[in-house]
């Protein structure tokens, strides 16, 4: 006999393997491959380093706050529902999740858009493509991927794995031939402190860490799929670890494999960075093999994102807080096909409208204040008000990795350019007019008091 399942409701098909597999997946798209180059430009040296051991230190304090929110509150949508449940789903509640989708509506389409961009532009080892041709390249794979996610989750776990598989091996593949290639004197050029204390190396650390920290983002993705997890308590919080401290390593091991083949004043410069380290190694055929492996998993990753961003709209549609449409379920396959299908439209027709450029600044800084540092102040209002609530997993600690985590993320907002942050700053005061607006118009809080008036 079938499982019953209550209409518009998710299937709990997720295991461990396929939700960490989702996240690696996730972190490892194209960014590493982009941004490499620009943090040894930041950092000046093999410091670059420390930018990628600062992303990880990051990414696990925070991930602490996800892992503990996460597996006391396993439903669709992520942070949409973490907002509204910590910050009383009757006002504040209302507002900070409002502001999340709001500000999703635009930043998750521009995440799709710039990996697919950023897809089409590597994809120019192999075949050197005009502007019309880029854009229809990374026009297609939004829609290639759209097709692939348009089935039941467990079927959509089964692909990631082989995603994943992909993704493994091709860094394994790098990792194995820088160290049996590896030049130290080149890779450190006498001291990989040196000049460490300047305060120009702290203030490139800033802008360096905004570009590593961009390319661990995704360790949270299993919270978006929080409905679709079998045992979250217990899967939720792992996953999130064993993925960043997977992907740590391998990031780390990646940059000194490169540092250790090409000098770093060259490798700054490079835009097909991994495609020439395996170039120099093995020769042009084998670089055209890594390219090909880099488009996977580029691909992989952008599969991952949609499938995650995908669950919000249809969360919030859910609770009434989106249009309704959103939170309709494929009656045989059981996943929200409406709330994919806006998302591979308006991440298609941005692909084709935006350059790659500033859309890593231009993202972080859309998220930072409502999303990051709005949980972690939400999780230690939440632990004060709701002491006897049920926690399957708890933070370490507490509070400090969430206090270190508003601290970090604060800090990485500061390094951000000016011209982001008050872009940022612009979308949060534009969501909050619009909330008013709306939520007059419904007399919902703060106006809930019209009602009784009334």
């Amino acid at each position: 006999m079938s499982e019953l399942r209550a209409p518009n409701s998710l299937e709990r098909a997720l295991g461990l393997k396929e939700a960490t597999a989702l996240n690696m997946i996730d972190m490892v798209g194209i960014g590493p491959f982009i941004v490499m180059p620009l943090v040894m430009k930041a950092m000046n040296g093999p410091q670059c380093i420390f930018a990628w051991v600062a992303g990880a230190l990051l990414a696990m304090i925070d991930g602490a706050v996800w892992a503990e929110l996460g597996a006391a509150m396993p439903e669709a949508g992520g942070s949409y529902a973490f907002l509204r449940r910590i910050y009383d789903p009757g006002s504040w509640g209302k507002l900070l999740s409002f502001l999340f989708i709001w500000q999703t509506l635009i930043q998750a389409p521009l995440v799709v858009a710039s990996g697919a961009i950023g897809f089409s532009q590597y994809a120019g080892f192999l075949l050197p493509l005009n502007p019309i041709g880029q854009k229809a390249l990374s026009g297609g794979v939004v829609i290639i991927l759209t097709f692939l996610l348009y089935r039941s989750i467990s079927s959509v776990g089964k692909i990631s794995l082989l995603l994943w598989v992909g993704v493994i091996g091709t860094i394994v593949w790098i990792i194995v031939g820088g160290a049996t290639h590896f030049n130290a004197e080149m890779a450190f050029g006498g001291s990989l402190l040196k000049g460490s204390t300047s305060w120009i190396l702290f203030a490139g650390l800033g802008q360096a860490t905004v570009k590593t920290v961009y390319s661990y983002l995704g360790y949270y993705n299993v919270c978006h799929l929080g409905s679709e997890i079998k045992d979250p308590g217990r899967i939720i919080p792992k996953s999130i670890f064993i993925s960043i401290i997977g992907i740590a390593l391998l990031y780390i091991a990646m940059q000194l494999s490169v540092l250790g083949v090409i000098p770093w004043q060259e490798a700054q410069y490079s835009s097909f960075i991994f495609s020439t380290f395996v170039e120099r190694l093995y020769g042009h055929s084998a670089a055209n093999v890594a390219t090909i492996m880099i488009l996977w998993i580029a691909f992989s990753s952008l599969f991952a994102v949609m499938l995650g961003y995908s669950r919000i709209p249809y969360a919030a549609a859910k609770d009434g807080a989106f249009f309704s449409a959103f939170a309709k379920v494929h009656p045989t396959k059981h996943f929200p096909h409406v709330s994919l299908l806006a998302l591979a439209a308006t991440g298609f027709c941005f692909s084709l409208l935006f350059k790659l450029g500033d859309v890593i600044s231009a993202i972080l800084a859309m998220r930072i204040l409502v999303q990051f540092i709005g949980q972690a102040v939400g999780l230690i209002i939440w632990r004060s008000r709701n002491p006897a609530a049920s926690r399957p997993f708890k933070m370490w600690l507490f509070p400090l990795p969430a206090i270190l985590a508003i601290l970090a993320w604060l800090w990485l907002f500061w390094s951000i350019d000016w011209q982001f942050e008050v872009a940022g700053i612009a979308m949060i005061v534009l969501g909050i007019i619009l909330y008013m607006f709306r939520a007059r118009a419904r007399k919902e809080w703060p106006f809930a008091y019209l009602v009784s008036t009334a």
